[in-house]
């Protein structure tokens, strides 16, 4: 990942978990085995020691998730804002300090939906309306490229290989995947990734995101916000999720594996440059998440 030296970074620990953990187990004959399961771990949001949130998180990037978290909710606006971002497993919390206060975020704060994310998601009411001013403009998407990331993409996962019970989200330019991020809630390791883009200062209009998870209504409006026009999963999608896509303009393809995909919304903007063998009439289409 490229990072801009010049850029502000508030003060920030490095106090990420480790992200399996070793347990004792009996198979089916009775017999031992050592196996990784993920971990899950209770992290309170404060903000000028006000309480925000307490998420369910693997623990993997605290402060990534902290900092997306803030930006996504639309809780704060600039990264200069933020002093510092500490976090202290001891106590499970992580503190933001910032320059402008949190006097004004009972309105902010008081208008929120709780959403089908995985473990704890809410977006404030007041981001729908925002919404309303949101356009992305068209980006060309070439099939190709959806086969080859979809390609590279197996090399990640390493937590959902070992324990299974986590999501995984990926920032990719083209083929390439910039930065992955696996954690027991979708939601967790979009806000991780938004973090990382926001301290590190990397564009989303070139972009596409990818997640194992469902896309829901909350995966669409954090991709939006982040300004990232292309959505894909290996999983279905939700009719909210669809409506919300077709009013911000991202192209939105689930159920993708190996070379099959269904382009749910912006199927004009896919560059058909290996079109596969027509499909004998009457096959029946299967999805990737088993539906």
């Amino acid at each position: 990942m490229t990072t801009t030296s010049a850029r502000y970074r508030p003060v920030m620990t490095l106090s990420g978990l480790p992200a399996t953990h070793a347990v004792t187990v009996f198979d089916e004959y009775r017999q031992p085995q050592l196996t990784q399961i993920a971990g899950e771990n209770p992290l309170t949001l404060y903000v000028d020691k006000r309480e925000v949130v307490t998420l369910m998180t693997l623990g993997t990037h605290p402060e990534l998730l902290a900092l997306g978290y803030l930006r996504n909710q639309g809780l704060v606006s600039a990264l200069q804002d933020i002093v510092s971002v500490q976090v202290d497993w001891d106590v499970n919390a992580v503190a933001v300090t910032t320059r402008t206060g949190t006097a004004d975020w009972d309105e902010k704060l008081g208008r929120r939906t709780v959403t089908t994310g995985c473990g704890q998601g809410t977006v404030f009411g007041r981001i729908m309306e925002e919404l309303d001013q949101l356009r992305l403009p068209p980006v060309p998407l070439h099939q190709s490229v959806i086969y080859g990331l979809l390609r590279n993409l197996k090399a990640y996962n390493e937590v959902y290989r070992n324990a299974g019970a986590v999501h995984g989200c990926a920032l990719c330019a083209g083929m390439e995947i910039v930065t992955f991020v696996e954690d027991v809630g979708r939601h967790n390791a979009v806000d991780a990734i938004a973090g990382q883009m926001w301290l590190d200062g990397i564009p989303g209009e070139d972009k596409i995101f990818y997640t194992t998870g469902r896309l829901t209504s909350e995966m669409v409006i954090k991709v939006a916000q982040m300004r990232i026009p292309a959505l894909l999963s290996r999983s279905g999608i939700t009719k909210m999720g669809l409506e919300l896509a077709r009013k911000v303009g991202v192209t939105l393809i689930a159920r993708a594996n190996g070379r099959h995909f269904l382009a749910f919304h912006g199927a004009e903007n896919i560059v058909y440059d290996e079109m596969p063998a027509p499909r004998p009439q009457g096959t029946r289409v299967r999805s990737a998440d088993g539906d």
